[in-house]
């Protein structure tokens, strides 16, 4: 099973942090299957990091085994799909960007990819128009509609699957809106998916 994610698929997103240019293809990274987070487990702070933040995602589940696949048909790769959070270490993130080096360890550490409870897509009418939100304890902190992606589900599909062959039970982390901040023990993050709670974990 492999965690493939899309950064910098928010305009708004890109503006918090001060990107300083619109990705013209599919931002790339992956996490290791060690990286996942799922069923309501807590996440533990790591002792690496002074800066853990959220970054609520909506996240797609792998169905059929796919290997350069067409726009066109990337519909038929996927049949589920939940919110996820993209852990990120920023104070990491940052360090290695300024020396040039890569920055996998800010990104994939052990449990930075939490997700939620999946649901089919059949109950959606339009996968590129469904909105999704993310509380922290209590209060809305990222809120947005698929349809604001640079890059759509589909669009993703086909990049990635000219480099990585698709197996089944690959998850894929689509991008964050913005509202990403830090995380500090016991919070609370609850993400939702039109208004259906999917994912409701405490922070240690």
């Amino acid at each position: 099973m492999k965690i493939i994610a899309v950064g910098m698929n928010y305009s708004e997103h890109n503006k918090e942090m001060k990107n300083p240019f619109l990705p013209k293809e599919p931002v790339i990274f992956m996490k290791p299957d060690s990286a996942l987070l799922k069923d309501g487990n807590p996440f533990f702070i790591p002792d690496f990091s002074r800066n853990i933040q959220y970054e609520a995602e909506l996240v797609v589940k792998i169905s059929r085994l796919g290997k350069n696949i067409t726009e066109k048909f990337a519909r038929r790769y996927y049949d589920e799909i939940t919110i996820g959070i993209d852990f990120t270490a920023r104070d990491l993130q940052h360090k290695l960007r300024e020396e040039g080096y890569p920055w996998e360890i800010c990104k994939g550490f052990d449990h930075s990819a939490a997700i939620g409870d999946f649901i089919s897509i059949e109950k959606f009418d339009d996968v590129q128009n469904i909105d999704f939100s993310l509380k922290k304890n209590g209060e809305t902190v990222q809120k947005d509609n698929s349809r604001n992606m640079i890059f759509g589900i589909d669009v993703i599909i086909a990049y990635i699957s000219r480099f990585f062959t698709l197996k089944i039970g690959d998850l894929i982390f689509t991008g964050t809106p913005a509202g990403v901040g830090n995380v500090d023990p016991n919070d609370r993050l609850e993400g939702s998916v039109q208004d259906k709670k999917l994912l409701d974990f405490k922070i240690k």
